[in-house]
């Protein structure tokens, strides 16, 4: 202790060579002192040195506190204060002032120090296992040395880590310590470990990462909580943040429903504090993540399907319409809602018919558009509602559909009591609010987007523009806007007006030739685009030019030549005299050139630092990009290329035709084909229960036979002497009112013969319908089950009445024995003879059941002969289509030769067999190709 008091107060006394012969007395005595009290003294010492003089403690100290790392393990103090002493050289923190001379340097110190622990990679690895230790005064400062090492140099000491065995595990084990401190900074250490490395994220994410974190949320209070749960809410993003694999696994760990509780705010104003804004900021983006439309389509939707079904969707639709929330956290709410809806239909569909808590209810929808055309709304506002819109729109031609229908006459409300959607977008449309102008265009391009009935249904709509005047189309207000330029009076950019207008009309007129016509039809609009675009006006309109050309391009590359006046070569003549088609080209370069064109066409949200910048929207970068080079060839292109390549697409279209017909025909047979494997199969079936049944039928034959041959050799002696014995008893003087008696029983027991007989045809006419139900092969399987246990329970009642039968003919016999006793024999053998013959009969008719059954089993399987032989014949046929369909294709093939020889753009997927596609594979192409703009 005397030792420490000599160093800390020769500090302030001794010039600065004083300190440095210090620093190099207590690193010797670190280096070369036996005794572990001393080399913990010296060690405090230069702790407690290290921030005032940190490059000289660095310098000469850096290597014996290594050594002591190494070396004193024993000793958790020593580590400690080793520990602190490393931290303080290598991290940057300004916590506490320091000289003038070391301040310049302080930025690179850092790292330089940095650079020298890590060059053996040895010195990373021990860090790590010191990590292992649970003493306080170890663990702790080892976790604050990492986190500066990798503050530092990141990309190095990541590496290392990831190649140390168990590195990563063990880092992880910092979020299951009891102590909060140690916890937390933990999370820091994590956050600075995953940040920009694939790899590593995927490690941490499997070594149970979002669970605990998600844990330590929860137990913080979730948006209530401190800054520990935005430390962790950004771990979170860091480990999901463009890693597909690792949100497929927080997916698939139903991780996204453990995201709705942090979005349950109350409707008190008064919690909003700073932390629980930023808190839920940061959520609200981590939902963002998983939902982005960078990443792989079937991911996003998957993510989207997750957060409606767990309500998290509807969570943040109440926020959306709840009072009283700040309004960053409204703007983002907007943002987030807008992208786990973006083309995903049912969450489109659940958010139309979100209504906001007003007295009539409103739609969310017009309430957000309100919002939009207001200019007195801020302007990140403004576009997150934009974004919004235009998501909700994206593949939605339901919804597109639902905004277009507002605007038509059937539709309006006429007592004026609500306003709608498309009510709203032409309000923003006319207003003089260039930027409500701007909003409002472009939301309505997206009513339009890839849906030609729409732009159809939009020609209806009629506009009263002012009292006693004659109402005029949508299409034709707009150009009359358009034509005016500057003359109104506008807040805003000059040209924002215009540009919005111009980018709606280009995507209203594309790919629909009725809209062409429509737009050429008023013949002020052609001698106006081409004023434009031959002007030479200052850069600030150059725009305006290009956006002109390419809407003349588009009305004569969409033009059907229905009016005789604006046919396609009539326009392009009309190009080349006013402007000439270099100037044209030149002029429609323009668009893409621009500078915001650029940024406009690598994202889908419209984010813009003021309105000034805001002039192009994404998916209208996307249709300049398609339409600029058909254009151009489509201007240069002669009359009779033209005439040609009608042609061409008029034969393509008729081999398209017969293409089609053929493929239908395809469909046809393998419809029928599978129905017939299905009768097939069925018949198979029923063969099985008949076989089944015909079985259990010969079996009861034979019973029937057995007991058939036993009574023929009881009654054989007697049957041989049955003739002789009758005429002994007619020998014998049998009264005449005797042998009538016997004639009645006789005749009694001839009616137990016939009702007998008809209980065989009972059972014949079960076995009837057994026989039509294995011809039909339409019968189903319980038909043929059913049968035959009504043919085995006929059968059981058979044998009992036969055994009734003969309990009535011994009594019989009784009655007759005490009537005559010297005609009993008589009786017996007549009573026997009747019963053989019963029994004949019976066994004849079993005989003819089994026949039958026999023929319709042979029946069967020559219905069965004839389904195969027509099944090779259809595959026989079906090969014949498809080597005719091989032809087709190669004339195609040709034709598409030739097109190409006349310089036609060809597109060279095969169109034909996207067209066959399922929906869903239309969606995940849809999806991949706006992936591909992004």
């Amino acid at each position: 202790m005397n030792f420490l008091r000599g160093v800390m107060g020769g500090q302030s006394a001794g010039p600065q060579h004083t300190e440095i012969e210090t620093i190099q007395k207590l690193c010797d005595r670190v280096a070369s002192s036996t005794l572990l009290d001393d080399r913990r003294n010296a060690v405090r010492a230069l702790k407690s040195l290290s921030k005032k003089y940190r490059l000289e403690v660095g310098i000469q100290a850096m290597e014996h506190l290594i050594h002591v790392l190494q070396t004193d393990r024993s000793d958790s103090e020593i580590i400690g204060y080793a520990l602190d002493t490393l931290y303080n050289i290598i991290s940057n923190d300004e916590e506490e002032e320091v000289e003038e001379n070391s301040t310049r340097q302080s930025g690179d110190l850092g790292s330089q120090f940095t650079e020298i622990f890590i060059k053996q990679q040895e010195n990373v690895t021990l860090l790590l296992s010191l990590l292992e230790e649970f003493d306080f005064h170890v663990r702790w400062p080892g976790v604050k040395l990492l986190t500066s090492l990798l503050k530092q140099l990141g990309p190095q000491v990541q590496q290392i880590i990831l190649v140390s065995p168990m590195g990563v595990s063990r880092l992880m084990d910092l979020l299951a310590d009891s102590r909060e401190v140690i916890r937390n900074d933990g999370v820091l250490l994590l956050q600075a470990l995953t940040r920009s490395n694939g790899a590593i994220q995927k490690i941490v994410a499997f070594e149970n990462a979002f669970e605990r974190l998600l844990d330590i949320i929860t137990e913080e209070g979730n948006s209530d909580g401190g800054i520990v749960v935005e430390d962790c809410l950004i771990l979170l993003q860091n480990l999901l943040k463009n890693n597909n694999s690792n949100q497929n696994f927080f997916k698939e760990g139903s991780y996204i429903q453990r995201m709705k509780p942090w979005f349950h705010v109350g409707d008190e104003n008064s919690g909003w504090s700073a932390q629980k804004v930023t808190n839920l900021h940061v959520m609200l983006q981590l939902v963002r993540v998983l939902v982005s439309p960078t990443n792989p389509p079937g991911a996003t939707s998957s993510c989207q399907k997750a957060m409606f079904q767990c309500g998290l969707l509807q969570q943040l639709c109440t926020i959306l319409m709840a009072t009283g929330v700040p309004a960053d956290i409204l703007t983002e709410t907007i943002n987030t809602v807008s992208e786990v809806i973006r083309g995903y239909q049912v969450n489109q569909d659940y958010f139309a018919s979100v209504n906001a808590p007003s007295n009539p209810p409103r739609p969310a929808i017009v309430v957000l558009l309100m919002s939009m055309v207001n200019e007195r709304q801020p302007f990140v506002l403004r576009c997150a509602v934009l974004y919004c819109f235009q998501c909700f729109l994206y593949k939605n031609q339901k919804g597109q559909g639902e905004i277009v229908s507002t605007l038509l006459p059937s539709t309006i409300d006429a007592t004026g009591n609500s306003v709608s959607a498309g009510q709203l977008l032409c309000g923003g449309l006319f207003s003089t609010d260039s930027l409500s102008n701007w909003c409002a265009a472009v939301a309505l391009a997206h009513a339009l987007q890839e849906n030609a009935v729409q732009k159809e249904q939009l020609l209806r709509v009629q506009l009263a523009t002012s009292i006693g005047n004659p109402p005029v189309s949508l299409l034709q207000q707009c150009t009359n806007i358009l034509s005016q330029g500057d003359k109104i009076d506008r807040r805003g950019s000059k040209i924002q007006t215009r540009v919005g207008l111009l980018m709606l009309l280009c995507t209203w007129l594309s790919n629909c030739p009725i809209a062409v016509t429509h737009f050429l039809h008023n013949s002020a609009n052609v001698p106006f685009l081409t004023g434009q675009i031959a002007e030479n006006l200052g850069e600030e309109e150059q725009l305006v030019q290009g956006l002109c050309a390419l809407l003349l391009g588009i009305s004569i590359y969409f033009n059907d030549n229905s009016l005789e006046s604006y046919m396609k070569e009539k326009l392009k003549q009309l190009i080349e005299k006013r402007i000439g088609k270099e100037n044209f080209i030149e002029k429609l370069g323009f668009i893409s050139k621009h500078e915001l064109y650029s940024r406009a066409s690598q994202k889908p949200q419209p984010n813009f630092p003021s309105p000034e910048y805001m002039i192009f929207d994404h998916e209208f970068t996307k249709l300049v990009k398609e339409l600029e080079g058909v254009i151009t060839k489509a201007i240069y292109k002669s009359s009779e290329e033209d005439k040609k390549e009608e042609e061409v697409k008029k034969t393509l279209e008729q081999h398209d035709s017969i293409v089609t017909h053929y493929k239908n025909m395809i469909r046809e047979q393998d419809l029928q084909l599978e129905e017939l494997k299905q009768q097939i199969s069925t018949l198979k079936c029923q063969n099985e229960q008949l076989q089944t049944a015909v079985t259990q039928q010969v079996s009861q034959i034979q019973q029937h036979k057995d007991q058939y041959n036993l009574l023929k050799v009881q009654l054989g002696k007697d049957n041989q002497h049955q003739g002789s014995y009758s005429d002994g008893t007619q020998v014998n003087g049998i009264q005449p009112e005797e042998i009538g008696r016997l004639r009645e029983e006789i005749e009694e027991l001839k009616s137990n013969q016939e009702l007998l007989q008809s209980q065989l045809a009972e059972k014949d006419s079960l076995i009837e319908n057994l026989k039509s139900s294995q011809a039909s092969p339409g019968t189903n399987e319980q038909s043929s089950a059913t049968a035959s246990a009504r043919d085995s329970e006929q059968i059981a009642e058979l044998k009992q009445e036969l055994a009734t039968l003969k309990s009535q003919l011994n009594s019989q016999s009784v009655e007759i024995t005490k009537l005559q006793t010297e005609k009993q024999e008589l009786l017996q053998k007549t009573e026997t003879f009747n019963e053989i013959k019963a029994l004949s009969e019976e066994r004849t008719a079993i005989k003819e059941q089994l026949d039958a059954s026999n023929s319709t089993i042979a029946i069967l399987q020559n219905e069965k002969n004839k389904l195969e032989m027509d099944i090779t014949d259809s595959k026989k046929e079906q090969d014949d289509l498809l080597v005719l369909l091989a032809d087709q294709d190669q004339k195609i093939f040709s034709l598409k030769n030739k097109l190409k020889e006349l310089g036609h753009p060809v597109e060279e997927e095969d169109e034909l067999e996207s067209g066959d596609q399922d929906d869903e594979e239309d969606e995940d192409e849809d999806d991949g190709k706006d992936q591909g703009h992004i």
